[in-house]
């Protein structure tokens, strides 16, 4: 017997509100094991609204709040992403059953949470797939993987690795850790701005240390006790991460945790680690759904496709556009 089964649910969602259908629809969504994916062909009612919030999103003509993504043809959307998430259920069903309850945590036990949901993937058979098919390029020293200037009460924090596209690996990570732990102490640096050297703000995780920790029990703890989402959530009302060109996966999760993110008009946006049999990692679970709410956060992840500025703003994945340098 396959305990996945189907892992994605098609729900046709109703033109017009009958409350006992609606209430039966939303008990019988809050139980399911599976991926739901709601399909509205026409604007849905503000009666809608319970409902649409117990699926894990819903494609429709128009979205009218954070449960839906607008799409232009919503039955061939949903065919997309019920595609995507078949290719990967481990992944994507582990994704979905997190979003649903992790955003009534707290920001710590939140991040908790993700790292557990991720070593655990780490150790599946999806991962396993993708890590065999893919060959690792050994990350290369760099004598500054992180600048930093201050400059009055600012202190700016720029990641400089242009030459791997400010890749998220060991090295950049604790550097960028340290910079944000002197911010921690030094309430005078009233404003820290975050920012990516080159034509990248950042390409996510270096791909060459993907499943290098020596076990899942590891990676979890070093995940949570090394990572930067802690340190930027606590600074998060002082800092202003300045995104610009290709943010990919750590590059779009780290930046959403900021009160400001001011991003360039060509900048796109891109979580690929459902491809990889994993779910976010660097906090996005955590960071994304805060901003621009669970069901979208999970659409991004589940098609993995890039999201442009324009919508980012509309979102509020980002705060305001500027034109490149």
């Amino acid at each position: 017997m396959d305990p996945l089964g189907d892992p994605v649910r098609i729900v046709n969602v109703p033109s017009t509100v009958d409350p006992g259908l609606i209430d039966r629809a939303r008990r019988a969504a809050l139980a399911s094991h599976r991926v739901l994916v709601g399909v509205c062909r026409v604007p849905p009612a503000s009666g809608l609204t319970g409902l649409l919030t117990a699926l894990d999103v819903t494609l429709a003509p128009t979205a009218p709040h954070r449960c839906c993504v607008a799409t232009a043809d919503p039955d061939r959307a949903a065919g997309e992403l019920a595609d995507a998430v078949t290719a990967h259920p481990h992944a994507a069903l582990v994704l979905a059953r997190l979003l649903r309850w992790s955003g009534t945590l707290e920001v710590p036990a939140a991040l908790d949470a993700e790292s557990l949901a991720y070593s655990t993937l780490l150790a599946g058979p999806e991962f396993a797939r993708w890590s065999a098919g893919n060959t690792r390029r050994p990350p290369a020293a760099h004598p500054d993987p992180v600048l930093v200037d201050r400059t009055g009460d600012t202190l700016t924090i720029t990641l400089n690795r242009p030459d791997r596209h400010n890749a998220y690996g060991r090295a950049l990570r604790d550097a960028l850790v340290d910079a944000l732990r002197v911010a921690e102490i030094d309430p005078t640096a009233e404003r820290v701005v975050l920012r990516g050297a080159g034509p990248t703000f950042c390409s996510g995780g270096d791909l060459g240390e993907f499943g290098t920790t020596p076990d899942p029990v590891t990676a979890h703890l070093v995940r949570t006790g090394a990572g930067a989402a802690p340190p930027l959530h606590r600074l998060a009302g002082r800092v202003e991460v300045r995104v610009h060109g290709r943010c990919v996966g750590a590059g779009v999760e780290l930046p959403a945790f900021a009160a400001r993110v001011v991003s360039t008009r060509d900048a796109t946006f891109r979580l690929p680690e459902l491809s990889m049999g994993l779910i976010p990692g660097a906090g996005g679970t955590v960071s994304l759904p805060r901003r621009i709410g669970r069901w979208r956060t999970f659409h991004l992840a589940g098609t993995q496709h890039a999201l442009d500025a324009a919508t980012a703003l509309a979102w509020r994945l980002v705060d305001e556009l500027t034109d490149p340098e």
